[in-house]
């Protein structure tokens, strides 16, 4: 990858996460695929680099910077061969808990983020249903209950559920049935994800790619949680949460992004090494010309995802980047990184013929990774529906 015009700020995460994760090779994420061991140790290691809180404040002990840096640990992680599981060991702890440190009180943030960013605690986000992209139809209730909220329903796609102690938590305190808009009625919680608990329930969901990181069904069950978790004001959920929703499809495109760059870097030097017909496959212009298109393409989404963080870190000092700039600029880079991510991965299993389809060459595992980008948290469908309804002034499609 070029790195010319990145920050000092940004080529020093670079650095600094590439150390610790040259700890953790390909064989290694090959080992937690197949067995769907949690990677526990680089989650101890880069918390001890004070990584988890790259994004959040000095003052609860975090690094301080912006969606900028972190989105380059999450690409420089994937990069490393750890794939998009290795991101996602993170990611969550990341953007997740964004709103929180926005809209949480400063009591409240003093209880609840320290111990995350010191890899004491971790947490998953708890917003997705069986409604899928129809967020605003979300049916998983809380119900006030004196000095508690009662939680009744079921999330779906959870990541990290199965390690995580905590969770930012997105349900109806008022049905959909009595609110005049969709939008309203939400609100959003970081509570105790207390698996012992009475009323709640974990399944795992098998799955094709990045077994490391569990992907969990979650059942509530009149599910008690402190009324004090609740971030901001009840029913004002939905605009608190959308604040990490733009900062997640930052991360994931730089997630994908490493990811492709990871797979093309296994593909030049295998097409530089693997001799046919008495010369190197690279030589050939049928093997040179796709890898040669795959990493225009990365290099092209690469300028997207950073103009994007960048525009996203820059609006809380720049009152001329509107919120509708932002969410096209991050929609539009997780789109872009997403597809240049598959095509390179593709290629890359392409490029090594049969061997390709060896787990021993790793480009098997970043293919059926690489899936995940285009498909989460938002479909790429989903995507162009957004741009052209919002960049275009298109009717809504949907």
């Amino acid at each position: 990858m070029e790195t010319s015009g990145f920050t000092s700020e940004q080529l020093d995460v670079r650095e600094a996460v590439s150390k610790i994760c040259s700890k953790y090779p390909d064989q290694y994420w090959a080992q937690h695929d197949e067995s769907g061991e949690y990677p526990h140790e680089l989650h101890a290691d880069l918390a001890k680099g004070g990584w988890i809180g790259i994004a959040l404040p000095e003052e609860l002990g975090g690094a301080g910077l912006g969606i900028s840096e972190a989105t380059m640990m999450l690409h420089t992680i994937a990069e490393s061969g750890a794939g998009i599981a290795g991101a996602q060991s993170v990611h969550a702890n990341v953007y997740a808990t964004q709103p929180v440190a926005k809209f949480a009180t400063p009591e409240q943030r003093q209880r609840m983020l320290p111990a995350l960013i010191a890899g004491e605690t971790r947490t998953c986000f708890g917003v997705t249903e069986h409604t899928g992209l129809e967020t605003l139809k979300l049916r998983t209730m809380a119900r006030r209950d004196g000095d508690h909220y009662l939680v009744s329903g079921q999330k779906i796609w959870i990541s990290s559920a199965q390690v995580a102690t905590k969770m930012v938590l997105l349900a109806r305190t008022t049905p959909l049935e009595e609110v005049d808009k969709p939008s309203e009625g939400l609100s959003l919680f970081f509570v105790d994800l207390d698996k012992s608990a009475p009323g709640l329930e974990l399944k795992r969901i098998k799955k094709m790619g990045g077994r490391a990181i569990d992907a969990n069904e979650i059942f509530f069950d009149n599910f008690r949680i402190p009324a004090d978790t609740l971030i901001g004001k009840e029913g004002q959920g939905f605009k608190i949460v959308l604040h990490g929703m733009n900062a997640e499809r930052c991360l994931l495109a730089g997630e994908a992004l490493g990811i492709g760059y990871a797979a093309l870097k296994r593909a030049t030097d295998y097409a530089r090494e693997r001799i046919v017909f008495g010369r190197p496959i690279g030589m050939n212009q049928g093997i040179q010309h796709p890898l040669a298109d795959a990493y225009m393409n990365l290099e092209a989404a690469k300028l997207a995802t950073y103009h994007a963080a960048r525009l996203y870190d820059n609006s809380s000092r720049d009152s001329s980047i509107t919120q509708h700039a932002i969410g096209v600029a991050c929609n539009t880079a997780k789109y872009l990184a997403a597809e240049a991510a598959f095509k390179a991965c593709e290629r890359a299993v392409l490029t090594h013929g049969g061997m390709g389809y060896a787990q021993e060459y790793h480009v098997e595992r970043y293919l059926r990774e690489v899936f995940v980008p285009r498909i989460a948290p938002v479909s790429r469908e989903m995507i162009m529906n957004y741009i052209g309804e919002k960049a275009l002034n298109l009717p809504r499609s949907y």
